[in-house]
């Protein structure tokens, strides 16, 4: 079969003592087409004084370009090139962060120039880069522009070298298996998803963002209505009963306005009924008057005939008076005379009961000394208890001198252990500050590495699982001796190996990740230290002999570590092998990097890697600017702390001892104690024995004097009774005679005749006032009641201008003045039973009800809202989910064949723990390399640096046939392969990249296994750059295959 004519394309460099003599060939889009460039494909790439190149210009191929050369040559400057070309950021290299780091060295400035295939006309991309101020000029099409129009073309042509799943340069191969599940999902759909996808998936999580965000103001907004309607319906009573109330005072009102109307009916009938009355008085009076004319003649006659009576009644009365005060005094007497007779008879009886009590207390006196006497009797016949008392004095002297020795012992240990708890104290205060510097690492882990912060704590409370040592993350265990020195170490120990726990064990490792990883799901680092301790591997050369050229020491030097850790840092970064130095250092690089030949040194602010090519003497350097330290920068001294620990477990032992003394002293001064209360119980039980005889004596000898006292005091009951009968006659003689002179004042006697005559005038005056003063009220009643019905017929004139209202309201109520007085008092009774409510709590109920009824409107509106939300939700997933899933399935579909073909088993599929929350999907990839495991997911973590390569570079190749992006890059992914595995992925990708629909494919290697299968289609590109190379006029591929063919020849 015919292969199609294939488009003569030239790679070549010049060294530092070459020019160049060739310009590039332009390239049009006619030349594109034909040679099966897709749209934004990489034509040409010219590099001027970047990197490692003078001059340099690379013609990739369509399909799949292998550049291959030895390390050092510059085939990641191809890649650094094709990034800052396109406007890429240095972040995505991972190298420099300054793009004037890009210029070769001695070089003012620097340029990349690249060709993009493009259908209505190629597009040439140039920046040219200074190096003094760090800034860059951009040129399309040879016209000077702007780095955002740049952006904006680039983006139009589906580049994006910010996109791991399109460019994977070299540093951040080992990124692409760090990449989260979120993340590889927005990559691959920005990389080989519709356009409209990824915006579709933004879409989708702005609309769920606003729709969490309605939830929740509906949520509170039904939450603050039902609060709302809880408080109006606690107070809905309250007011029910303000309107009640409201009801009976305009009853009242209403009644108070009728009452007038009644009383002028009232008035009406009662002036109608007295005018009446007043005629019929006149009558009575005048009727009256007349006969009561001869009862006064009368009465004339019988006041002349009284007179003389009247003289004697007064004399009478007098003697009336007389004879009652007489009787009265008489009677007061009588009534102290038995009061009298009632006291003698109390006196007598008090006698009586004394005389009881004193019989009873003698017979209890008589049987006390009878008891006191025998108890006397059975005491003679003990023992004297002098000599025991004197014994007891004696030991109890001597356990005083015991006890005030072993106070004076108590005292000066109390004293010791006063010192001692002092420095105590002061050891563990200084220890708590070399804790607090501990904490502030520990609080940085924690901000910036969650995981390994939860996984450290863990590990803390289950220390005892683990059979060897096991280390905390080395950011915790390390100890910079110097804080200006913790960037050195910081710059060369990764990052990932700075947060990493290290372990003796293998068997510890693997349970620990078991725990942490597959239980809780943290992302966390773990190494494992070398069997044999490489902590005190010396240096490659003595110190002294790089000292001329200003390093001052090795890395090791600069910090310590335990045992392990250091063995484990000096055999993975060789920091016992790794000198550091100063501006004299920086000074003279050149001369360092010449005669020295170390692969790595540190000067003042800057970090140096040296490398020397594997086919000629050539050393190539890098250099990369220090970054502050931000870990390591908190130092605790090692040997301090060793010493303080010490220190600290003498003084607790010392004040151990203190206290054990102490406890022996306090059990002696208890056991005298104990002894000492005994002997005082048995001294107080003796003298309370001798003394009891003493006290039995004196105690019968005062029982009898009282009862000898008690027997003369005898009372003679006979002669006091005779004594109170005699009292009691003499003062009843004396009532008898007081009786007698009470009725002697009682025998007087009164004229009545007067009495009944005064009775008889007083009647008739009494009969005739009476009726001159009924005429009189009548009379003054009668005017009364002409002006309250002049007042009355006033109010009913008023009255007749009511409202029409009112007589319609009035009907309903009483008609009598009884009855709207009663209904009146019922009224405000019921009004005053409404007590403790205000127009306050009505306003605030009525105002409440119209917020109820705004937040019921604004919660309809924002629920119609969240519905439509809901809705474009439903549109945007369906426009989104099902095209993404069938993506995945496409990706799933090559990347397990892909496996397959390899004798292994992959998986790709779309994941989400919550199908809601569409921030939270992502692309989780489950490969299986050995049929005995199950499969897992790819982690940074589980695989070994091999497998996770094979895994990267098939997912990229799942999306090969898929990519909507004119150009990918992967640069030396298969540095870890195993050459089983590399063999089988350089088919897949010479098969795949070499396919009919694929677009254009960079593939970096610095090395190639022998017998592996070409493909007609791809570019092999290699990279021949070095002081010893050919320069490219002198270069002949024929003169090369020539020779080549030459030494096959037997």
């Amino acid at each position: 079969m015919d292969l199609p004519q294939k488009r003569k394309r030239i790679s070549y460099e010049l060294t530092n003592s070459q020019t160049s003599s060739r310009e590039a060939a332009p390239s049009s889009s006619t030349n594109g087409q034909a040679g099966g460039f897709v749209e934004g494909s990489i034509l040409r790439i010219t590099m001027r004084n970047f990197l490692t190149y003078d001059h340099s210009e690379v013609f990739p191929g369509p399909k799949l370009n292998m550049i291959v050369g030895a390390n050092g040559t510059g085939k990641s400057s191809i890649v650094c090139a094709i990034c800052l070309g396109l406007a890429g950021k240095t972040a995505v290299l991972g190298r420099g962060d300054k793009v004037g780091l890009y210029v070769k060295r001695g070089c003012s400035k620097g340029s990349v120039e690249i060709e993009l295939y493009r259908a209505s006309g190629n597009l040439i991309i140039t920046r040219e880069i200074q190096v003094e101020n760090n800034q860059s000029t951009w040129m399309l099409n040879k016209k000077h522009t702007s780095q955002k129009a740049v952006e904006e073309a680039v983006k139009e042509l589906h580049i994006q070298v910010g996109n791991l799943c399109q460019f994977l340069p070299q540093e951040k191969v080992g990124e692409f298996a760090k990449m989260s599940k979120i993340e590889l999902l927005e990559a691959t759909e920005k990389s080989v998803g519709p356009p409209e996808m990824y915006e579709f998936h933004c879409e989708l999580k702005t609309f769920r963002s606003k729709e969490r965000d309605l939830e929740n103001v509906c949520k509170e907004k039904a939450n603050f209505l039902e609060k709302a309607r809880q408080r109006n319906e606690r107070n809905k009573l309250d007011v029910e009963r303000y309107y009640m109330k409201k009801r009976h005072l305009d009853r009242i009102q209403m009644l108070e306005k009728k009452k007038p109307w009644v009383e002028y009916e009232t008035a009406r009938k009662e002036l109608e009924g007295v005018k009446k009355e007043r005629e019929e008085m006149k009558k009575k009076l005048k009727s009256l008057k007349e006969a009561q004319e001869p009862l006064l003649r009368k009465i004339r006659s019988v006041e002349s005939q009284l007179q003389p009576i009247e003289q004697q009644m007064k004399e009478l009365t007098a003697g009336i008076r007389d004879a009652t005060q007489k009787c009265k005094q008489k009677h007061d007497q009588l009534e102290y005379r038995n009061k009298e007779v009632d006291d003698i008879r109390q006196d007598l009886s008090l006698k009586q009961t004394e005389e009881a009590d004193r019989q009873k207390r003698i017979g209890h006196t008589q049987l006390m000394i009878k008891d006191l006497q025998k108890e006397l009797q059975n005491m003679g016949s003990m023992e004297d208890v002098t000599p025991q008392i004197e014994a007891v004095n004696a030991e109890l002297r001597k356990i005083q001198e015991e006890k005030a020795k072993l106070e004076g012992e108590m005292s000066d240990l109390r004293r010791d252990k006063d010192e001692a708890f002092g420095e105590l104290n002061r050891l563990q205060n200084r220890q708590r500050s070399l804790d607090d510097m501990m904490k502030v690492k520990e609080d940085k882990l924690r901000t910036r590495f969650r995981d390994t912060y939860t996984a450290l704590k863990w590990l803390r409370d289950n220390r005892d699982r683990f059979e060897g040592n096991v280390y905390e993350p080395m950011m915790l265990v390390i100890n910079v001796r110097d804080s200006r020195h913790a960037k050195y170490i910081e710059s060369h120990i990764p990052l990932n190996d700075l947060r990493a726990f290290v372990f003796q064990r293998q068997e510890d490792m693997e349970k620990f990740m078991t725990e942490v990883r597959d239980t809780q799901r943290l992302r966390v680092n773990t190494v494992i230290a070398p069997e044999e301790s490489c902590s005190r591997r010396p240096p490659s050369r003595p110190l002294e002999t790089l000292k001329p050229y200003g390093f001052f020491s090795y890395l090791r030097e600069l910090f310590d570590a335990p045992e392990e850790v250091m063995s484990y840092l000096c055999y993975q970064y060789k920091v016992n092998d790794v000198p550091v130095g100063t501006e004299k250092t920086k000074s003279m690089i050149e001369m360092v990097i010449r005669e020295l030949q170390m692969r790595m040194i540190y000067t003042a602010e800057e970090k140096y890697t040296v490398k020397k090519s594997n086919y000629s003497s050539n050393v190539v350097s890098s250099n990369s600017a220090l970054r502050p330290s931000q870990f390591l920068t908190m130092t605790v001294d090692a040997d301090e702390r060793r010493q303080l620990e010490e220190q600290l477990r003498a003084a607790q032992r010392q004040v151990q001892s203190i206290d054990q003394r102490m406890a022996a002293i306090r059990e002696q001064q208890a056991k005298l104690d104990r002894r000492d209360n005994e002997l005082r119980a048995n001294k107080k039980k003796l003298s309370e024995l001798k003394g009891k005889k003493r006290q039995l004596e004196q105690k019968i000898s005062t029982k009898q004097d009282s009862l000898r006292q008690m027997e003369q005091n005898e009372i003679n009951l006979q002669a006091i009774e005779e004594e109170t009968n005699a009292k009691i006659a003499a003062v009843n003689n004396k009532k008898v005679a007081i009786m007698e002179e009470y009725l002697g004042h009682m025998q007087a006697r009164l004229s009545m005749e007067k009495v009944y005559l005064a009775l008889q005038s007083a009647g008739l005056s009494a009969e005739k006032t009476k009726l001159e003063t009924d005429c009189r009220d009548s009379s003054a009643e009668l005017k009364r009641a002409e002006v309250v019905y002049t007042k009355l017929d006033q109010v009913k004139n008023n009255l007749l201008t009511t409202p029409h209202i009112l007589h319609s309201a009035f009907s309903q109520l009483p008609d009598t003045l009884d009855e709207i007085d009663a209904m009146l008092n019922e009224e405000k009774t019921r009004a005053e039973c409404f007590t403790g409510l205000s127009d306050a709590v009505v306003e605030e109920y009525n105002r409440r009800e119209r917020e109820i009824q705004n937040m019921e409107k604004e919660l309809d509106d924002k629920t119609n809202a969240l519905t439509t939300y809901r809705q474009n939700i439903a549109e945007a997933k369906e426009r989104w989910l099902n095209p993404l899933k069938q993506l995945v399935d496409q990706i799933n579909e090559r990347f397990s064949d892909f496996f397959r073909s390899m004798q292994c088993a992959g998986e790709v599929d779309l994941h989400s723990e919550n199908e809601e929350e569409y921030d939270k999907y992502g692309i989780r990839i489950r490969v299986k390399f050995r049929s005995s495991t199950q499969l897992h997911e790819l982690t940074p973590h589980h695989q070994s640096g091999g497998e996770r390569s094979v895994s990267t570079m098939l997912y990229l190749m799942s999306l090969q046939e898929l990519n909507r992006c004119p150009f990918r890059v992967v640069d030396e992914i298969n540095q870890g392969m195993d050459p089983v595995n590399e063999r089988r992925v350089f088919d897949i990708v010479v098969r795949t990249a070499c396919g009919v629909n694929t677009s254009q494919y960079f593939f970096i290697t610095p090395k190639l296994l022998q017998n592996l299968k070409y493909a007609e289609q791809m570019t092999i590109l290699c990279v021949h750059n070095g002081p010893y190379m050919l320069p490219p006029h002198k270069w002949s591929e024929k003169a090369f295959i020539r020779r080549a063919k030459r030494r096959q020849i037997p």
